[in-house]
């Protein structure tokens, strides 16, 4: 056992040096309490001092994590199923099935189960067209919500969430059908 650990530990080597390298110049009051900002920036500089790794996808692994951290942490963060239950006034059964019928966006997050992003909610439950776009978008869920927290060019480069909260569900239903053409954005 005591082998498996060592070797182990010869293995991460590189990667804690990386970190401690990373961080040297940064604030400790930075540390202590890191934003999403420090976390990128501090990500970004360990990724330049890894030695080339055994996993050539390890750097996009990395970026991969963040961009789904921003995606959870975006505009309220995220419920999770007995809270959007809550909210919504309904069961958590009645959760899962509106899940399962694509009616509510929920992100599987490996070891935390489904997260419902708060920002699929209004003053008085979904908002208003929500579903509809969603069934539209037929998209996987990370993809959709990328699509809700990015600027859009049919929406004039506002977020399809934020023209979405002014109700004009109508604008952000036709960007969702050109969702993921060729040269649509």
């Amino acid at each position: 056992m005591a082998a498996k650990v060592t070797l182990k530990s010869r293995a991460q080597a590189p990667l804690v040096q990386s970190v401690v390298d990373a961080s040297a110049d940064m604030p400790a009051r930075e540390l202590r309490a890191p934003t999403l900002e420090t976390l990128r920036t501090l990500m970004e500089r360990m990724l330049e001092r890894l030695p080339p790794a055994r996993d050539p996808l390890l750097k996009a692994r990395v970026r991969a994590v963040l961009a789904q951290r921003e995606l959870l942490d975006a505009d309220g963060g995220t419920l999770s199923a007995a809270e959007i239950a809550e909210v919504l006034g309904i069961t958590r059964q009645a959760v899962d099935k509106r899940r399962n019928a694509g009616q509510l966006l929920a992100l599987e997050a490996a070891k935390r189960g489904y997260l419902y992003p708060a920002w699929q909610l209004g003053d008085r439950g979904l908002l208003e067209g929500f579903p509809e776009v969603l069934a539209v978008l037929a998209a996987p869920p990370w993809a959709a919500a990328r699509f809700f927290l990015s600027g859009n060019h049919r929406l004039g480069g506002r977020r399809p969430i934020d023209v979405l909260r002014k109700g004009h569900v109508e604008a952000v239903l036709a960007a969702a059908e050109m969702f993921g053409e060729h040269g649509a954005a």
